[in-house]
């Protein structure tokens, strides 16, 4: 009987463990903090936010949850999600991307978010950047002008009830968000069609935005979420307009290239100036990726990390809410892809110390590169920067031969006296040099898919492969074809 007791205690304490486990298994797992990079115990930001623009090379799910815990890490608290086509939308389901997240995943994110108490913060545009619904069919009469889907026609019957069902849409997922983002950044087309236009010489343009996003704006205040707005539409605006907008929504101050403070008509300290003095709560936008060039494949991190700074400063100079990290992945839905995040992982972590200590850690990019070794990422992420390394060298001297090649060939065209045997020699030996480089490109986009595999849906992937390789092709074959003009 004892032997028996003594097993029944056993198998008891066992169950005890393996439930105790079991339940260990469904709390969050702590975070690794990077402490050794920062010198700074409190932020001289209080809202840090990086950006997922996922409009362009979308992580997969499972790779959105793992790039949570790296922003976490480098002390990011805010993270602002530029859904476009990859969210699940109901209001219509084709603006949705073949790889769009589900509601699973929304909720999924969320829940990791609040465990590494990150605030996600959604962006909708509201005005222009409008492509993901105009350019479906349908939506055309919405547009500001016709054969342009990037800008919204605000007094276009249903404009404004499209971007509310879309923030709606959003907020069904998201019910318990703090802010929203609207965008409303760049409608150049604003004002050309001739009802608009007629609107804004008798109000004026302020007037005209405030038309079309107030009610939305008060919509977004009455459930306690605070909007916020870019601030390059608004540079113009008169006091009275500006004033009515400080009381409903905050503006996002942003610029990528050199400091704030002096970045000519698009922000300088007396814009900034301007907004604090009618009372509007200022955000800024750094970037530590995609603001080198809407085709390039890695970020510059000298320039991402000097203008992290500036904006350090311009936040605390005048007390801004928060600066935000931007991550372009496309600089419009309809323009190529750009820099994925896994290849950018090292100025990610590097803005994210800047913005927390105002100053770059003190190993440099290095002592970044080396973090993530602790956070498990190193590896894969030289992985993918060796192939962006290798796909940027190869297409610069690809172009550099195109050129080269088409010079030599126009020039044996017009006037075949300039073109010596030795000339047409050389031309056909960069013709050859082009052909090894194409094809060696094509090679490298083997390893670009084995080093993004499963961090960026196989679609994204194809189709950034395809506008770096196709057109090196395509002039290559066009270009073989006229080699005669060589010979």
């Amino acid at each position: 009987m004892k032997i028996h007791n003594i097993a029944l205690v056993l198998i008891i304490l066992l169950l005890q463990v393996v439930f105790s486990s079991a339940q260990e298994g469904q709390k969050p797992a702590k975070p690794v903090t990077l402490d050794h990079l920062f010198s700074e115990q409190n932020p001289v930001i209080p809202k840090r936010g990086v950006h997922m623009d996922l409009k362009g090379l979308p992580p997969t799910a499972e790779r959105f949850v793992e790039l949570l815990k790296v922003f976490a890490a480098a002390r990011y608290n805010v993270v602002l999600v530029e859904w476009e086509d990859s969210f699940p939308w109901t209001i219509d389901k084709r603006f949705r991307s073949p790889a769009a997240y589900t509601p699973d995943d929304i909720r999924r994110f969320q829940k990791v978010a609040s465990d590494l108490d990150l605030e996600l913060i959604p962006l909708v545009t509201c005005l222009g950047h409008m492509q993901t619904p105009l350019s479906v069919p349908g939506y055309e009469k919405l547009r500001e002008v016709p054969d342009n889907s990037g800008c919204l026609n605000p007094l276009a019957p249903g404009s404004r009830e499209l971007i509310q069902g879309m923030v709606d849409d959003v907020l069904k997922l998201m019910p318990d968000v703090k802010h929203f983002h609207l965008g409303g950044d760049e409608a150049w087309q604003l004002g050309e069609n001739p009802q608009s236009k007629a609107f804004i010489e008798k109000h004026g343009k302020g007037a005209l935005y405030l038309h079309h996003v107030e009610p939305i704006l008060d919509s977004l205040n009455a459930r306690n979420i605070r909007p916020i707005l870019w601030h390059d539409m608004m540079i113009d605006w008169d006091s009275k307009a500006l004033n009515s907008l400080a009381g409903k929504s905050d503006l996002m101050t942003w610029g990528y290239a050199g400091y704030p403070e002096n970045m000519g008509k698009h922000c300088n300290t007396e814009i900034i100036k301007r907004f604090t003095e009618q009372g509007i709560v200022l955000w800024g936008a750094t970037a530590y990726k995609g603001a080198e060039g809407y085709n390039v494949d890695l970020p510059d991190i000298a320039g991402r990390a000097a203008n992290a700074q500036a904006w350090a400063r311009v936040a605390r100079q005048f007390k801004y809410k928060g600066v935000v990290a931007t991550a372009w992945s496309r600089y419009a839905v309809d323009t190529v892809q750009c820099v994925p995040i896994d290849a950018a992982l090292d100025s990610l972590v590097n803005v994210g110390v800047i913005l927390h200590d105002g100053n770059a850690p003190a190993g440099g990019i290095e002592a970044c590169v080396n973090a993530l070794e602790e956070l498990g990422e190193k590896k894969r992420f030289e992985a993918c920067k060796k192939a962006m390394t290798r796909v940027t060298n190869v297409r610069k001297r690809s172009w550099e031969l195109v050129q080269q090649v088409r010079e030599q060939i126009v020039l044996a065209r017009i006037d075949p006296r300039r073109t010596s045997a030795r000339n047409r020699a050389e031309g056909l030996k960069k013709l050859q040099y082009l052909y090894w480089t194409v094809t060696n490109l094509e090679r490298i986009a083997d390893e670009v898919r084995q080093s993004f595999d499963g961090l960026i849906p196989n679609v994204f992937i194809e189709e950034y492969l395809a506008t770096r390789v196709s057109p090196l092709r395509e002039e290559l074959d066009d270009l073989t074809a006229k080699a005669d003009k060589l010979k």
